[in-house]
């Protein structure tokens, strides 16, 4: 008992983290979130209205969703309960809503708080409905996932989704600035070192204040460091990145873009990001094999040859060798000339085929193995394009029912331009020999 004791009295005077000392006692401490916080905040505005309603609050990690919640519930006077959907199952959601009528019934309101509120499934998340509807609790929850996709349309539509966004350096230096005020401890860093801690947060006001006590703790009396010291210190905080969630797609999106917008050094910025992160080399790979199918088709036929190249080095050479395979097909990419002409002819073709059905091609062009289909004109009056002149003969290969369209309409740009030229003449060629027929 004595040993349990003690261990409750240690417990006690345990030191708080910083970022818990830190945490805002005022909605106008709260930094990176003026466009919800501040004078014109949608926030401000809601509490100066007396009511919020519910919300979901989407942002990364650390930018302060719980921190603010727990503010909202202060600021209008309601009592703050606060759950993690990974923790909570229907049985806890029951006594919850259960203790916010009794609560109710004694004039008191609740703010219900749910951290992950994503992780809860489609059953769960429809038992919050008839207590937001009645005013049991105003609901507040925390999702580091795009609600659009994680949250079913029902709750949607019963709350307002807030963003938060990823704090900028600005703010992530203005909290430094903060700890430094509460420890009364210069960070023991110099000017560059500071930076780089700075981008080491990655937008995590918490895990730049969990940076800074690892270098108060490293530090010596009157040592100051530099960037490789702290790099070395801190050993590199892992970038956030979920392979199965909403960044991935985002960076292979922004990958694809800056390709697509012939900007090398940013694509190269983005590849850097997700090799970093741990992505799927190949998944890499199949995206820059569908930008230059996409983006660049034959302005430059190279493109496809050197996508192909990059993922067949990969697997030759694997990480980290590999990857420079693929850092230079990206650039590679970029600095292709672009073309989606083969991309717009395509889906234009396929809509036509889809809309004109199981017509046949003209008698024409098709083979005659029996009497019969010879009988039917199968193969009559065709024309072998190799004896003609230009080995061009100008056939009409149209289907019947169908007037001859045009889906590839080639840019005058890169390899495409030679294109443009040989079909301008096989089209005046047709001309002519129709013409004379």
């Amino acid at each position: 008992m004595s040993d349990l004791f003690e261990r409750a009295e240690l417990g006690r005077d345990a030191p708080r983290p910083l970022a818990d000392r830190l945490r805002p006692t005022t909605l106008a401490e709260v930094v990176g979130q003026e466009h919800l916080v501040g004078p014109g905040g949608i926030l401000t505005r809601l509490i100066a209205s007396g009511s919020l309603g519910s919300l979901i609050f989407w942002g990364p990690p650390g930018t302060g969703k719980t921190t603010v919640a727990r503010l909202l519930a202060r600021e209008t006077s309601l009592h703050f309960e606060q759950i993690s959907a990974i923790f909570s199952g229907v049985a806890e959601l029951r006594k919850v809503f259960d203790a916010a009528r009794a609560r109710r019934m004694a004039g008191q309101g609740t703010l219900l708080f749910v951290d992950e509120i994503h992780r809860f499934n489609r059953a769960q998340l429809d038992a919050f409905l008839p207590v937001m509807e009645d005013g049991t609790v105003t609901l507040i929850g925390a999702t580091t996932e795009n609600p659009s996709f994680e949250l079913n349309a029902a709750l949607l539509s019963r709350a307002r989704v807030l963003v938060f966004r990823r704090l900028d350096d600005a703010a992530i230096a203005k909290l430094l600035a903060r700890a430094e005020s509460v420890t009364g401890r210069q960070l023991p860093l110099d000017e560059e070192a500071r930076a780089s801690l700075v981008r080491m947060a990655d937008g995590d006001g918490r895990a730049a204040l969990t940076l800074a006590e690892e270098v108060w703790r490293s530090a010596t009396h009157g040592e100051i460091f530099g960037a490789k010291e702290l790099q070395e210190i801190v050993q590199r905080r892992a970038p956030i990145y979920d392979k199965g969630q909403e960044g991935h797609y985002n960076l292979i999106s922004a990958l694809h873009k800056t390709i697509r917008g012939s900007d090398p050094d940013a694509a190269l910025y983005y590849l850097a990001r997700m090799l970093d992160a741990g992505e799927d080399r190949l998944f890499i790979a199949r995206r820059l094999v569908r930008a230059a199918v996409e983006d660049i088709g034959l302005a430059d036929p190279q493109a496809l040859v050197i996508a192909n190249a990059a993922k067949h080095a990969f697997d030759f050479l694997g990480s980290p060798e590999g990857e420079l395979a693929l850092a230079e097909a990206t650039v590679y990419l970029a600095t292709a000339p672009k073309s989606n002409a083969i991309y717009t002819a395509f889906k234009a073709a396929t809509r036509t085929a889809k809309e004109a059905g199981s017509v046949m091609p003209p008698p024409t062009i098709l083979n005659a193995p029996t009497k019969l289909m010879k009988s039917l004109g199968y193969g009559e009056s065709y024309r072998y394009d190799h004896d003609e002149p230009d080995a061009f003969s100008g056939q009409d290969y149209w289907p019947r029912s169908l007037e001859p369209q045009v889906f590839y309409d080639p840019p005058d740009r890169g390899y495409e331009r030679d294109i443009r030229r040989r079909l301008e003449w096989w089209a005046r060629l047709r001309a002519e020999r129709r013409g004379g027929t």
